[in-house]
């Protein structure tokens, strides 16, 4: 699974690199690396929500959908904002679950 992964990083920065090269647009590339970025933050931190099955599976959708959401800017130049951030959703949505119920795990 973690060579499936890295491999999945390296194909997209070889897509975003060939685009550059065919097109040599650096407003495209630039904004393509940072989304890039955004999501591989947003990926890492859906670790910590790890402990909610539901709302993990949720989150890996999300980033799924967001990664695709960044090859379909690279090929059509169409950007979907609100997809690349809705992974932040599901971080936030445990964040005030764990505030609201606690981590059920500290008792005295």
């Amino acid at each position: 699974m973690k060579g499936m992964i890295i491999l999945a990083i390296l194909a997209t920065l070889g897509i975003i690199a060939i685009d550059f090269y065919r097109h040599r647009d650096w407003k495209k590339l630039l904004i393509s690396l940072g989304i890039f970025g955004v999501i591989l933050i947003l990926a890492g931190l859906g670790n910590m929500v790890r402990s909610v099955i539901p709302i993990f599976i949720a989150h890996f959708i999300l980033i799924v959908m967001a990664w695709g959401v960044l090859l379909l800017y690279i090929v059509r130049e169409k950007l979907y904002w609100p997809i690349i951030f809705s992974p932040l959703v599901t971080i936030l949505l445990f964040v005030l679950m764990e505030r609201v119920i606690g981590s059920g795990g500290t008792g005295g």
